[in-house]
């Protein structure tokens, strides 16, 4: 399950991926046009300033952008950089596999066997969006608010 922490780190990709290139935008624009609280963001982005998601520069004219394109950002990365593996339980994951203490056998659990197929799903499809892909989706939902933000940027 997608935690608080990874939903807003999502919603403040898909925020900087609106900006034009070399753009940049100070956290809390980004926490004010998300409903995100400041503190909690200040951490987030700073998860991903360390794996090499987002950029950020101190001082006037300072503020977040991408580290990379949009297109380049795979959703899957960045839901694991900031919740973790993607499995739904530990003995199903790849990266963090740990056995559980209730079962006998691993090669024969039938939840583990059921878990490691819902993970190589949520894997399969994590791994193939990008932030661009997601941005792209919240211009059909929320393209009045994109086209103001960029108007804004052409106009000033």
């Amino acid at each position: 399950m997608l935690t608080a922490k990874g939903k807003y780190g999502l919603k403040a990709l898909a925020h900087l991926a609106t900006l034009q290139p070399g753009e940049t935008t100070q956290a809390m624009d980004i926490a004010e046009a998300h409903n995100i609280p400041k503190k909690f963001l200040d951490a987030i982005l700073g998860d991903l300033r360390n794996a090499g998601i987002v950029f950020s520069k101190k001082g006037p004219g300072g503020g977040y952008r991408l580290a990379r394109a949009p297109g380049e950002i795979k959703i899957g990365q960045v839901i694991r950089t900031i919740d973790g593996p993607l499995a739904p339980i530990a003995c199903a994951s790849r990266t963090a596999y740990q056995p559980c203490r209730d079962c006998k056998s691993i090669k024969t659990c039938t939840v583990r066997l059921m878990m490691t197929k819902v993970r190589d799903a949520m894997s399969d499809v994590l791994d193939r969006l990008t932030i661009a892909d997601m941005a792209a989706e919240g211009e059909g939902s929320n393209g009045t608010a994109l086209k103001k933000r960029a108007a804004r940027r052409t106009a000033g």
